[in-house]
Formats: C-alpha cells, structure tokens, sequence
C-alpha cells in the first residue's frame, strides 16, 4: 500500500469528526481539483500534493479539539521520508487563508494545494460550506449591522463570530484574485460570479444591503 493510499484510510476516520464543511468529502473535492490545477504540469511531486491535501486541515485550529494529533505525527506514523515530509509540512502550512495573512509559497506543490483548497471555498460548494459551519457553530444567516472588515490579524480573523454572509465579504470573495496557478485562476472565475449571484439575490428577497 503507497503512503497516499494508508493516509487517505486514517485521514478519512479523523475527519469524520469534523462538520459537513470539512468532512472527508470536501478533501475528496479538493483532491480532484488538485489533480485538474496539476494536468499538464511538470516538475511537481503529486505524491506530495495528495499527501498535503489529506492532512491540510488536521491543524486547523477550529477542529484542534477533535483531532488529536498532528499532520507532522501522522507523516513520521506513516513512515514517510524526511525529505517528503518537510515539502508536505510546507505546501499545508501556505494553505490556510489566516484573515490575509497567507504563508509566503516556496513551492509548486504549495501553489497547487492552496488553489485546490480555495477553489472548494468558492461557488456554489463554497456556499454550502459557509452555511454548514455557520450552522455548526450557531452563526447568523446575515447582519447588516456588521462592519466588514478589510484588514485584520490572524487572532481578530479567527476570534470573531461573524454572520455567514459576512464571511463571503471577509474572505470568499477576495480568494479570486488570489489563486496563483494558471488553471486554478480559470476555474475561479465562474464560482466567483455565481457566489456575488447568489448574495445579489439574497439581497433581493431581504430587501437589506448585505
């Protein structure tokens, strides 16, 4: 058995634990985008990449509670060599979005996670996901009376309870214009314009400026 095949069999147990908007499937979904961002592509260790994408959420500190472990001990459990370890270890850590402050990319296989994990976040998925942990975690659908913020900390980012809606102006809709693959790029453009469809129409049958 290859070591993607044993990390997808323990990181589909872990993260059963989580909430629908970060279950095993959207891991499977970002995996097929993986694999969409890297045809074509020369020079890029997939083994790498699918190993980044399997664990890309194990240290997210929104489920630390839950997991019981970290990506880095799941590598040296799977027996992973050191230098394949460190590249995965650096293409998670340039994934998470962190309020703006995104890690610096040094790697290709760094680029294709983090497009791979946005392109979930965005478009008609990425809608679903908002409401599914907004609903997890007792957020509200909209608030009008929320200022959006446009710059903000990794601790302000992750501390405040905003509406579900507030997020597609805090973060979803900024993340077009920060893909950075060729293909990850195009495969934006139209999630993108179906998410402001969506929040036009929300405002339409409010009657509120969300």
């Amino acid at each position: 058995m290859t070591y993607t095949e044993q990390c997808a069999i323990v990181a589909k147990e872990i993260y059963q634990k989580f909430d629908a908007s970060h279950d095993f499937d959207h891991i499977l979904r970002v995996l097929q985008n993986a694999f969409e961002i890297m045809e074509g592509m020369e020079g890029v260790n997939r083994t790498a990449v699918e190993l980044a994408v399997y664990l890309h959420d194990i240290d997210d500190p929104k489920y630390s509670e839950v997991t019981g472990t970290s990506a880095a001990a799941l590598l040296q459990g799977l027996a992973v060599p050191q230098d394949l370890q460190e590249l995965v270890l650096a293409a998670i850590e340039s994934v998470s979005f962190s309020g703006g402050n995104s890690k610096e990319l040094d790697s290709i296989e760094g680029a294709i996670v983090r497009d791979a994990d946005r392109l979930d976040a965005i478009g008609a998925i990425g809608i679903a996901r908002t409401f599914a942990y907004g609903g997890a975690k007792g957020r509200k659908l909209y608030d009008p009376t929320e200022s959006i913020r446009t710059s903000m900390s990794e601790y302000d980012y992750r501390s405040k309870k905003t509406a579900s809606i507030t997020h597609f102006h805090e973060k979803l809709f900024l993340l077009k214009d920060l893909m950075v693959t060729e293909r990850g790029k195009q495969l934006a453009e139209d999630r993108h314009q179906f998410m402001k469809q969506f929040v036009k129409q929300l405002e339409i049958e409010t009657g509120l400026s969300l």
